[in-house]
């Protein structure tokens, strides 16, 4: 019998992508494997459930969860929807587990096996797999232009006839996936770019952009190539440097963030009061609390003469592109369990056995078993 995956619609507010994309789904096929597609599905990226060839296409979450042996999600799946997912089923998909404890528990209860895209390790082998930074990409892009539409001024220098209009002055916080791509696109619009981020090799990455790196005296790389708390020493010496940058800047793009924590806050209200008036503040940290102290997350108010843009689900907004790359992800990641047309989990492999939350009735996860469990375990 043939591997039954199901491709549910996504049902969170404002989502807008899809977990399968037609061309994946139609090379999955070629593989022996049913592909199950709730109708509607793929509307938030235009497509029709005719372009969905070779899939058996179901109305109805109930028709389209059952008998499924893989579920493929891109938000994390909601009690109902979990109560729908066939007892020892593998669900992949984001999942962030430690916003969604009473999900886990759940999908721990009714032993599926869950895997979580966002914790696939940053390793060489996994890149073509790697969620985080295929949606990143697509927020730091979009950041750019959220900025420029916010911004009442060009991002280019302009020689008119009414004289000349200097480029604007851009600061990305945070030169990670999403932060390096805001550098390339507001370099591309013709800004005055700057990139600051606390890990050493960043530098040269920011460089390479062309962009000016604001360099911080201090080391604060960590595993996976992300950084690393600062304690409250560095933070002093942070904010001193990153002041007088800010209240130069005319766009400020945040981007930093800790897997699994709230986001650092790197903006204090007086660097904010300290702006030149009609500045922007695009804060892609938004989801996780904002690196800006006065975000407020799915909100773009106005601080004095300061606009502070706080974007949730941003890759939602280009739904296309970024449903094409996570599809992609998400067969590459499919590749790692599918031997001889059945699913075999090899926990030896650094990549599954560190992106697992829940297996065989346990949470797998240490952090998460950490905060639900505590002691009890």
């Amino acid at each position: 019998m043939p591997i039954t995956l199901a491709v549910p619609k996504e049902t969170q507010p404002g989502e807008q992508r899809v977990a399968l994309v037609p061309a994946v789904a139609a090379k999955l096929a070629d593989q022996g494997i049913t592909v199950r597609i709730e109708q509607g599905a793929g509307a938030g990226i235009r497509t029709p459930d005719s372009a969905y060839a070779r899939t058996e296409q179901v109305a109805g979450p109930e028709a389209v969860y059952a008998g499924a042996e893989v579920v493929l999600k891109v938000q994390p799946p909601s009690l109902a929807e979990i109560a729908l997912i066939p007892e020892g089923a593998v669900l992949i998909g984001f999942l962030a587990p430690h916003n969604h404890p009473e999900e886990i528990k759940r999908l721990q209860t009714r032993n599926i096996t869950a895997f979580a895209m966002e914790l696939v390790p940053r390793i060489s082998r996994a890149q073509s797999m790697d969620a985080l930074s295929s949606q990143a990409s697509v927020a730091g892009y979009k950041s750019v232009l959220m900025g420029a539409s916010l911004l009442g001024r060009f991002f280019p220098m302009l020689t008119t006839a009414a004289g000349t209009i200097r480029p604007a002055k851009v600061l990305v916080i945070g030169a990670g996936v999403a932060g390096l791509q805001a550098i390339a696109t507001a370099k591309r619009l013709g800004a005055q770019v700057e990139g600051y981020d606390v890990r050493s090799a960043a530098k040269e990455q920011v460089e390479s952009l062309g962009a000016k790196f604001v360099a911080l005296d201090v080391k604060a790389d960590a595993a996976g190539g992300y950084a690393r708390e600062l304690t409250d020493e560095e933070k002093q010496k942070q904010q001193a440097l990153l002041a007088e940058h800010i209240a130069r800047a005319d766009l400020v793009i945040c981007t930093a963030a800790i897997p699994g924590r709230a986001a650092p806050r790197i903006v204090t209200e007086a660097m904010v009061q300290g702006m030149k008036a009609g500045a922007v503040i695009v804060d892609l940290a938004a989801e996780t609390g904002g690196n800006c102290a006065l975000t407020r997350p799915g909100e773009t108010i106005t601080a004095g003469d300061v606009v502070i843009h706080g974007p949730l689900n941003v890759p939602s907004t280009l739904a296309e592109h970024a449903s094409e790359m996570y599809a992609k992800n998400l067969q590459n990641f499919l590749g790692l369990m599918l031997k001889d047309g059945a699913i075999t989990l090899n926990w030896d492999d650094e990549i599954l056995a560190q992106s697992v939350v829940t297996h065989a009735g346990e949470i797998k996860h240490g952090p998460t078993r950490e905060q639900i469990e505590g002691g009890n375990r």
